[in-house]
């Protein structure tokens, strides 16, 4: 029992460090996006699937900010906050199941913790993989905006006006922002009012760097300023910003790293090595009042 006890705690810490280190890697930019693009398609339909299988269920009233942070990771798969509930009830329902058949098998009373902690994880695993694809695209956003915003500098120099501007190099980008400015251009060719596209834009992009340059947009269209030169400023915040966050997190990255290794790897380890001595000292006799 003891030595049983000590490789189930070995293997999940072991299972957490090396996760937790894969998903530290996998924040590096522009690498290995068509394994991220199958991967959010992957989430998005069995998010879907949950959906579909609690959406007769109670799932009780959503948080007043659900929407906001299901816009904030783009509506992804075009889920709202009544399917993103029902994935949850789901999602909670299937963690209980799992943790009733591993509790069967848990030794100790670890399967109490396992039946306990496994359908509030099933419930709150929706929101984190939502956190998560939130933080990807908030990402991708500041990685994109200093190199859109010469361009709309550029296009707007050549005299077109700013909202055709923004459809137009929507047009030929790709990623969030160019699909955000490809949308505003499209509300505004249906007589949608510039500072309320750009407003909605704002709140499916709550970056501090999108709102910036909303305000600035709307300075310079209040106040007469040549807009060339208000993009022109904003791209180089932009990119001192993100140099910036760059930075900051390669400086964090290494402590985390060592952390983990320290409180995950290194005690996984140790627990293998006190399960197999103690498993070697019982099947030998020498534990005889264990």
């Amino acid at each position: 029992m003891i030595a049983a006890t000590l490789s189930f705690a070995a293997a999940a810490l072991a299972t957490l460090g090396v996760c937790t280190l894969v998903d530290s890697s996998a924040r590096t930019p522009r690498r290995s996006r068509g394994r991220a693009k199958s991967r959010r398609t992957r989430g998005s339909r069995l998010l879907h699937g949950l959906a579909a299988l609690g959406r007769r269920a109670a799932c009780g009233r959503a948080p007043r900010d659900l929407g906001e942070r299901i816009a904030a990771a783009g509506h992804p798969g075009g889920l709202g906050t009544r399917e993103l509930m029902a994935a949850k009830a789901a999602a909670a329902a299937f963690g209980g199941i799992a943790g009733a058949l591993m509790a069967a098998a848990a030794p100790g009373r670890l399967g109490i913790v396992l039946v306990m902690a496994a359908p509030a994880t099933g419930f709150l695993a929706p929101d984190l993989w939502l956190g998560r694809r939130a933080a990807e695209r908030a990402r991708a956003v500041r990685r994109e905006l200093p190199t859109l915003l010469d361009m709309l500098r550029v296009t707007v120099d050549a005299g077109a006006s700013l909202t055709v501007a923004m459809a137009e190099v929507g047009g030929r980008a790709r990623g969030p922002l160019a699909a955000e400015w490809r949308a505003v251009g499209r509300e505004a060719e249906l007589g949608v009012p510039l500072a309320e596209a750009l407003g909605a834009m704002g709140r499916r992009l709550p970056q501090a760097e999108v709102r910036a340059l909303i305000g600035a947009l709307d300075r310079a269209r209040r106040h007469g300023a040549p807009l060339g030169a208000t993009l022109a400023g904003q791209a180089r915040d932009c990119r001192l910003g993100l140099r910036r966050s760059v930075r900051e997190e390669a400086a964090k990255a290494g402590p985390k790293i060592q952390l983990v290794v320290a409180l995950l790897l290194v005690p996984s380890v140790l627990l293998l090595v006190a399960a197999a001595l103690v498993g070697a000292l019982l099947g030998s006799g020498g534990l005889p009042g264990a």
